[in-house]
């Protein structure tokens, strides 16, 4: 199976970063290209939330576009190609899936989890602790799944959901206490430990927090742009009751809306 496109798009990259090709082109490197990775990424993951099959290939279009741009400027430096990342990811995952290019024998997907990570630490023996690997650029939200991932995995777990809940409850607790206090410093610190608790808690229950966060930010806006549309005057002159009452009215209508 041949993907012509694929190489007509290794072929412009190559002739924009050319002497007689693109001045912005040629002047890139992978520290300036780093924020654009990370927003066409996340404009990928928007088309995937808003089930926009369309958009979803544009993007995808877009992090391929990064994806060949940056191995042309390893090329460039000779330190790496484009067949080399491909080599790279399809040795790995021909590694890391002996249960279809091999003779493992797995019953459950569980079992395919379980396989993979141990695969992973045999690759990654250099790693001296369970924490290392894990990316410092991803979100504190997406770093505290992992981190607690990591250390449940060797057993560092809570004996239930109960102790869980109470150590939010406490964790709110000393916050408060913080506040009281005027303690800013200990306050931060105490809110951290509250969100690390909160995150552990939607992972005992198999919840993705980062993926409820980012549903109830849309949700979020979305009844805020409708308080905003319905407001009989300007929000700032809104008193706390008035506000309470247009904000319940808001969220009635945007039920009925997505009803």
């Amino acid at each position: 199976m041949n993907y012509p496109e694929i190489e007509r798009l290794i072929k412009i990259i190559k002739t924009l970063r050319s002497e007689n090709g693109c001045a912005w082109d040629r002047e890139q490197t992978h520290r300036t290209l780093r924020k654009n990775m990370l927003e066409e990424a996340y404009e990928a993951v928007d088309a995937i939330d808003d089930n926009d099959v369309n958009h979803l290939k544009e993007e995808l279009g877009d992090v391929l576009l990064q994806v060949v741009l940056h191995a042309q400027i390893a090329e460039d430096t000779n330190e790496f190609n484009i067949e080399d990342v491909a080599k790279g990811i399809s040795d790995k995952l021909i590694r890391r899936h002996p249960h279809v290019f091999g003779d493992t024998k797995v019953k459950t997907t569980q079992d395919i989890v379980q396989n993979w990570e141990l695969i992973k630490q045999k690759e990654k023996q250099h790693r001296k602790s369970l924490m290392d690997g894990i990316s410092k650029s991803q979100s504190a939200l997406m770093s505290a799944q992992k981190i607690s991932k990591k250390a449940v995995s060797v057993g560092f777990e809570w004996p239930n959901e109960e102790t869980l809940i109470d150590c939010v409850k406490s964790e709110i607790v000393e916050f408060r206490e913080a506040i009281k206090k005027k303690d800013n410093i200990n306050a931060e610190e105490e809110l951290g430990d509250l969100l690390f608790a909160v995150v552990n808690l939607a992972r005992w229950n198999k919840i993705d927090a980062e993926q409820a966060l980012l549903k109830a930010n849309k949700k979020f806006m979305k009844r805020f742009r409708k308080m905003e549309e319905i407001a009989q005057k300007d929000l700032n002159d809104y008193s706390f009751e008035e506000y309470e009452k247009l904000w319940n009215k808001a969220k009635e209508l945007v039920y009925k809306d997505n009803d």
